[in-house]
Parts: structure tokens; sequence; C-alpha cells
């Protein structure tokens, strides 16, 4: 998540560290945004009956959760082979279930604007719903985006 920060010059501030807390940083904006995607759609589950949203339009979000725990479980150094400790399937495997998670995750994005024009847009019906369920994936896909140099999951 920090990483696109690495070219900004920051301006000198010798009360803060960015070094040090560029990890904490980062960790604090994905969560903020994993749970704001999540808080945006249970409020317009709450919000909306199921004539206005069908319940089948939650897999979205729930597919993309999956993806964005799958994609948090690999560290940069599982993927470029730094890592003492081969696992099972050693880099290839690493390289394998991170791809497989990135793919999850753009396809619940596209599944995600797919249903607010087929069911919302399209059809002129109130687009608030579709909105919510795009906006879900959406935050979900960006908190789970680059990560920095030295980070490792939690896991």
């Amino acid at each position: 998540m920090a990483g696109f920060l690495d070219n900004f010059r920051w301006p000198e501030c010798e009360c803060f560290d960015w070094g040090e807390r560029r990890n904490t940083l980062a960790s604090v904006v994905a969560g903020v945004l994993f749970f704001t995607g999540w808080w945006i759609m249970i409020d317009a589950a709450v919000t909306y009956s199921f004539t206005e949203m069908h319940h089948a339009f939650h897999t979205c979000g729930v597919f993309s959760t999956v993806a964005f725990f799958m994609i948090n479980a690999v560290s940069n150094g599982q993927v470029r082979g730094d890592m003492y400790g081969e696992g099972c399937f050693g880099r290839t495997g690493a390289r394998v279930w991170l791809f497989i998670g990135f793919m999850m995750m753009f396809g619940s994005l596209i599944a995600s604007i797919w249903i607010l024009f087929g069911a919302y847009v399209v059809p002129k019906n109130d687009v608030a719903p579709g909105l919510a369920v795009f906006f879900q994936n959406a935050f979900i896909f960006f908190s789970s985006g680059p990560r920095p140099p030295g980070w490792e999951p939690l896991l």
C-alpha cells in the first residue's frame, strides 16, 4: 500500500520519522478501506428490501474478501524466493496462490460492475444498491493493493 509513496518527496520533518511507520500506516489505511467497504454493504443490506437488492449480490463481496485474505497471506519474500523455509510448494506455489487471489479479486470487481449496470443502470432502477455492491468491492480491491518492501503477513 505504501510502495507508491517511494518516489514522492516528503517535506523534511524532524518530529516524525516516516521510514519507521510506513508499514503501520499502510496497514491502517488498508484496514480502514476494508472496513469501509463492508460497512457500505451492510448498510445497503439493512436499508433495501429483497426486491430492491437481491441476496445473491453479496457473493461478489464474499469472493473479494476471500481473495483479500489469499493475497495478504503471501509475503513479498515468498514470491521473490528470499525466504529461508521453502514451504510446501516454494516460490512457484506462492506465485500461483497470489495469481489465483488476484484473479478472484479482479473477477469480483468486474462482477460488481456487471451487477451495477445490469441490474440497476440499464433497467433504470434506483442505483444506490448497485453502487453499494460496486464500492464494497472497489474498497476491498484497493485495500489489498501493493505492499511495502519489508511487509510480512500477520497470519
